[in-house]
């Protein structure tokens, strides 16, 4: 018979700065959007939050826990080394810590970082001109855009400088043959940024599985596109977030304890 899942429903808010609590909360929301949209993978993937404060933690979801599992209090923190420095049942994703700690360590206008495996993003990733300008969206999602060459599981800490270099000041990347990874100034706006490149992807495997030649815009217009996304992602990007919380609560606001 099956080990029953054990999640502990002690809240730590009473252990932590008010500043670790809000972040716990807003990336508990992070993770329950994810598995809402259905872009989770079972226990896989991840999203990593910085603790507001001096010290160099993030807080990430523990291995073990499936997105809609995941709580403010069930949250670990680490440091850039990989320490576990939270009591948990559940340990770290190396591949987690490796991905997630390159971008905290090497960007510091990053607050909140996001890594998927969705269908359409691994499909897109495989794609050898990468992301398409079929559409609007397609190319808001592409105006920060970079790429990354797959090198197996991210077990090793060689990959962090090559993926730091890949993303460079860039917001959003595709992991070739492997997903998605979007950053942000906010758990808002990383999310948002996600949204815009998972909606893309979406767009490109539906509009080449149709099978008819496709037109795209011309250069000039492509980058007026690309220009005209500064409004919606950055502070922009709080602009949908309360709703989206909206409907996180309306589903189960237990990510909240």
């Amino acid at each position: 018979m099956a080990t029953p899942l054990k999640i502990s429903s002690r809240s730590i808010q009473d252990q932590v700065s008010p500043e670790e609590w809000a972040a716990r909360v807003e990336l508990a929301a992070c993770y329950r959007l994810v598995a809402h949209f259905g872009w989770d993978d079972v226990i896989a993937t991840h999203i990593s939050m910085r603790v507001p404060g001096p010290d160099e933690h993030f807080l990430l979801n523990p291995l073990g826990l499936m997105f809609h599992e995941v709580s403010a209090s069930s949250l670990i923190k680490v440091d850039l080394a990989g320490n576990l420095l939270s009591e948990s049942e559940y340990g770290v994703n190396k591949a987690g810590y490796i991905i997630h700690s390159a971008v905290h360590e090497a960007r510091e206008d990053v607050t909140c970082v996001f890594h998927t495996h969705s269908t359409t993003g691994m499909a897109v990733s495989a794609h050898a001109d990468g992301l398409l300008p079929v559409a609007q969206t397609s190319l808001v999602a592409s105006s920060s855009l970079s790429y990354h060459d797959y090198e197996g599981v991210a077990l090793y800490e060689e990959e962090k400088a090559r993926l730091v270099a890949d993303l460079g000041g860039e917001w959003t990347m595709i992991l070739r043959n492997h997903g998605l990874l979007s950053c942000g100034i906010s758990a808002a706006d990383a999310f948002n940024r996600l949204y815009y490149l998972e909606r893309a992807c979406d767009v490109q495997v539906a509009a080449l599985a149709g099978g008819a030649p496709l037109v795209f815009p011309t250069d000039d217009v492509q980058a007026l596109a690309k220009s005209q996304s500064d409004y919606i992602f950055g502070k922009g990007s709080d602009l949908a977030w309360d709703a989206l919380r909206r409907v996180i609560d309306e589903k189960d606001s237990s990510y909240r304890n």
